[in-house]
């Protein structure tokens, strides 16, 4: 379906330089629509910082244009966009209190004091800290003074929010809490989110759309659901969640499907829309795998038998990994339905190991 929102930024053929060497993000082309809560994901130094950043106005593009809310934002300075944007350390003054702090930026552009102290209030309500004002930072925890940053942000009322890693100095659980509140808070306010984070699981569960990055370029970009369920390279498959990967060499491809051979497995015959030749990747994912003691009777299904190595207990879900008497290595994720003490396998257990054929993934890049 076509998403017929307006776009409030356009980032058109964007490349950053560092010296003559250094390519930091290389011509990317992103629109984003207003209203959305969008995220750039990857690794460490794969350019999303530092998109962000040109986007905010504290780096400038080498190349290419950035448009927010339709005005070239070339020459335009950081505090005359209509961005605000909430660093990954918060940065709340310590000697101020809440209320100073939200109302910070507002005072520097000279809005009238009566309408400083009414706009704090709402903001502060906005972030469920109605009442704290007169606190000190020092009097809050990790996931106040959070709350204390988008205020400040917020209460200037921008019509885009770039956060960069806002959750990474949160605890699990704290982090945990703290996506739904984010992601509810963008709901309420309604303006544009844009959130840089190398933690898959937020972006997953936050954002309405992903650009994976990957060494200055967009790998892809897609909903969350879709970017899981149909990574289209295998930098993307392997980035987001967990996977088996295996080499596959092309037999024949056409009508729909594709026809590999792969070395320790056999011949398979693959759902697969567009060309595919050579060597490729396919993968499944752990969860979509399930074990046994016996050989499964599904003629559809991938059935391979070997040896449990490990089985590691994570709460719940057993996470077992296995080698095929074919050579190859895979690990099976099963959740924990039932309440039981006993281990669904111990290292050193014949079990065979199957998938759906449709489940797997087809990987030509």
């Amino acid at each position: 379906m076509t998403d017929t929102r307006k776009t409030i930024i356009g980032i058109n053929g964007i490349t950053k330089r560092f010296g003559s060497d250094v390519i930091a993000v290389d011509n990317v082309s992103i629109d984003i629509k207003e209203g959305e809560f969008f995220a750039l994901l990857g690794p460490s130094g794969c350019g999303k910082t530092t998109l962000l950043r040109m986007i905010a106005g504290f780096e400038m593009p080498s190349e290419g244009q950035l448009l927010v809310d339709g005005q070239d934002m070339e020459g335009v300075s950081p505090n005359k966009r209509p961005v605000n944007m909430v660093f990954q350390s918060y940065a709340v003054f310590p000697h101020m209190s809440v209320a100073d702090n939200v109302a910070y930026g507002l005072k520097m552009e000279g809005v009238a004091s009566k309408e400083i102290a009414g706009r704090v209030e709402e903001a502060l309500g906005l972030v469920q800290l109605p009442g704290y004002g007169a606190r000190m930072p020092d009097q809050l925890s990790g996931g106040q003074r959070q709350r204390v940053a988008l205020a400040r942000a917020l209460v200037k009322r921008p019509k885009v929010l770039l956060l960069d890693e806002p959750l990474s100095a949160l605890d699990a659980k704290l982090r945990e809490a703290m996506q739904l509140e984010l992601r509810n808070l963008q709901a309420s306010v309604g303006i544009t989110f844009v959130m840089v984070t190398h933690d898959q699981d937020e972006a997953l569960s936050m954002a309405d759309r992903v650009a994976v990055m990957q060494s200055g370029c967009v790998r892809q970009l897609a909903a969350p659901r879709d970017l899981y369920e149909y990574p289209t390279s295998r930098f993307v498959a392997d980035f987001i969640g967990k996977m088996n990967l295996f080499q596959a060499q092309v037999k024949s491809c056409g009508g729909g499907e594709v026809s590999v051979s792969v070395e320790g497995i056999g011949d398979l015959r693959l759902p697969h829309e567009g060309e595919a030749s050579g060597e490729i990747g396919i993968a499944v994912r752990p969860e979509k795998t399930t074990v046994s003691p016996d050989k499964p009777t599904d003629t559809e299904c991938v059935a391979l038998e070997g040896t449990v190595l490990q089985v590691a207990y994570h709460g719940d879900e057993n996470h077992v990994h296995l080698k095929t008497d074919g050579g190859l290595t895979l690990s099976v994720t099963l959740p924990n339905h039932e309440r039981t003490l006993v281990a669904p396998a111990k290292p050193g257990d014949r079990r065979w190991i199957s998938w759906r054929q449709k489940d797997t993934l087809v990987l030509a890049d």
